[in-house]
């Protein structure tokens, strides 16, 4: 893959959508969707989107021996307005940012037009080493180049 530099990248990268209709269980008392929720939708969408980009699961992973996957360190969620069960919201999801052995991604959670919240996620690729701890590795080029667009 040629050198691409960062700024290129977050424009050049996929997104994918992943639609989650709401449960009357996702909501509070008040009929509003309980804030976490978003948090484990956007946590879905991160592992869905390298499945759309063509990727096996992080474990499937051959070319990545003892890839456990990409948790998560850093998560900012800002809420535009509520969303009430019933409803069908539609996750779009990309990679904005690729830095060595880490990633962001970004999710943006819309009803429609209507920018329901934004999600901004920093997450490491890990494996574990021989003795069974969780090491930080540079994220491969075959897993960049699968998810950017036309890659």
């Amino acid at each position: 893959m040629p050198v691409i530099a960062q700024h290129q990248l977050r424009t050049m990268n996929k997104t994918i959508i992943y639609g989650v209709d709401i449960q009357f269980g996702d909501c509070d008392p008040a009929g509003i969707v309980f804030f976490p929720n978003y948090s484990r939708w956007m946590d879905a969408a991160s592992h869905r989107y390298f499945l759309a980009c063509g990727l096996p699961t992080w474990r499937e992973m051959d070319a990545l021996p003892a890839c456990i996957g990409a948790p998560l360190l850093e998560i900012h969620t800002r809420f535009h307005t509520a969303a009430t069960y019933g409803e069908r919201i539609e996750l779009h999801t990309c990679v904005e940012e690729w830095r060595g052995k880490v990633f962001v991604q970004t999710h943006r959670v819309m009803r429609g037009d209507t920018l329901i919240c934004e999600g901004r996620e920093t997450r490491a690729l890990c494996v574990l080493d021989p003795s069974g701890r969780l090491k930080a590795v540079p994220v491969p080029d075959f897993i960049i180049a699968a998810c950017i667009v036309n890659g």
